[in-house]
């Protein structure tokens, strides 16, 4: 399927959906199940093409890896994974390749190399590749310095103090978090720039929690002590990104949406999302999962807000500020550049194929909502956000086609069915 048609709903929608596991739970819970002593089952683990290479790549080094409807069984190497000569190939997953680059660093045996996608191979890596040589990782770059394809001999971490920059991704920060437990000596990790997307760290801190390792936090240093993850029985809650097309698919049609395996108090920063919708005229309330609703009469109202803290959401917000009166400011997220695609540019540049006026900024957008919304090609960029926020917008827009709508499988393999029973 190469391009699809999204038809627009007829006033107000109600609907309750499932979305799949958490892509963010599931990726950090396989590393620390895969340095663990003994079998972790992931329960509810997502199953779509992110995770997917990450358990496969950890496979290739020595992890015991079953797959199953709904769960994953990891036998873990106990801390020493076995380079086994192969290319892993990573798609364009930067989150999964960013953590077993920290995670194939701590192996022996014959080297690896870690390839992708020419886009992941143009997304930087260069601050996490530093930090682990100054641990004594052996790693090199083979085309380009701070850049995949990398070569990795191995050989362990040492550990002790490092500098590291985050200003283009925490992902950086959560892989050295999580391989912390493992280096010879205490890792100490101290921050050169301030934190974006904070709310992933302390995701990364809650999940190693979960199987066993504490770190310290002081102003802006991480201390990790020398210690061993715990084989566990894993819960992955529903993913939080997902749900925010769902939700905000009630806010543009109006009615009522409920998401019935999002908690409460989930541990993703993402599930702020509601939150940010009620400041925009939706009403939201928690029972079975997180429900969002809006009178039809009720308008949208545009807010200026920091997305800092939750860029993932940006594309799914963005739809929404189409339709709100008044301009959204949307700031804070000059790292989105440095994602899939470079977002805050194709944003900008599909919803204006809508008639949307947009503004783009170094950091963010100014988005004018507007009740003339038209239908256009999307062009996704290989980029599921884009599909999938764009495909919502085509609820109140004749005309809308996504591109390459496959896409969606990086994050949530069956998008388009659950958004099919929006209709029924």
């Amino acid at each position: 399927m190469t391009r699809k048609e999204i038809k627009p709903l007829d006033g107000p929608l109600i609907a309750q959906v499932k979305v799949p596991g958490s892509k963010s739970i599931t990726q950090r819970a396989l590393i620390c199940a895969a340095l663990a002593e003994g079998e972790s089952i992931l329960e509810d683990a997502l199953r779509s093409e992110d995770p997917d290479l990450l358990a496969h790549a950890l496979a290739a080094t020595g992890a015991k890896v079953e797959f199953s409807e709904n769960a994953l069984r990891i036998g873990g190497v106990v801390g020493s994974p076995r380079l086994s000569g192969k290319e892993i190939f990573m798609g364009n997953n930067g989150t999964g390749a960013r953590f077993f680059l920290a995670y194939s660093s701590l192996g022996k045996g014959t080297p690896i190399v870690l390839t992708g996608t020419k886009r992941l191979c143009e997304r930087p890596f260069k601050p996490l590749i530093e930090a682990l040589q100054a641990w004594g990782a052996s790693l090199s770059c083979l085309k380009k310095e701070g850049f995949l394809p990398i070569k990795i001999t191995g050989g362990g971490l040492l550990g002790g103090e490092v500098s590291l920059s985050v200003s283009e991704s925490s992902q950086f920060l959560s892989a050295l978090l999580l391989v912390g437990p493992y280096t010879r000596e205490p890792a100490v990790i101290k921050l050169s720039s301030p934190l974006v997307s904070r709310p992933y760290v302390d995701l990364t801190l809650a999940i190693m929690k979960n199987f066993g390792a504490e770190v310290e936090e002081k102003e802006e240093s991480f201390f990790v002590k020398p210690q061993k993850y715990q084989a566990r029985h894993y819960q992955i809650e529903a993913d939080a990104s997902s749900a925010s097309y769902f939700l905000a698919a009630a806010a543009l049609v109006g009615g009522k949406v409920t998401v019935a395996n999002l908690p409460k108090d989930s541990l993703q920063g993402d599930a702020a999302f509601a939150g940010i919708l009620s400041r925009m005229g939706c009403e939201i309330s928690y029972g079975q999962g997180v429900t969002v609703s809006r009178d039809p009469e009720t308008p949208l109202r545009g807010i200026d807000i920091n997305m800092g803290r939750y860029p993932d959401l940006v594309p799914t917000l963005a739809v929404v500020a189409a339709k709100a009166r008044g301009k959204t400011i949307i700031r804070g997220v000059p790292h989105l550049r440095f994602k899939e695609t470079d977002r805050l540019k194709a944003v900008a540049t599909e919803l204006r194929k809508c008639g949307v006026p947009v503004e783009e900024l170094e950091d963010g957008l100014i988005i004018e909502g507007t009740d003339n919304i038209k239908g256009a090609e999307i062009e996704t960029y290989d980029d599921h956000r884009i599909a999938m926020a764009f495909a919502i917008l085509g609820l109140v827009a004749h005309g809308m086609v996504i591109l390459n709508p496959g896409c969606v499988a990086k994050s949530f393999p069956n998008f388009w069915e659950v958004l099919e029973g929006l209709y029924q």
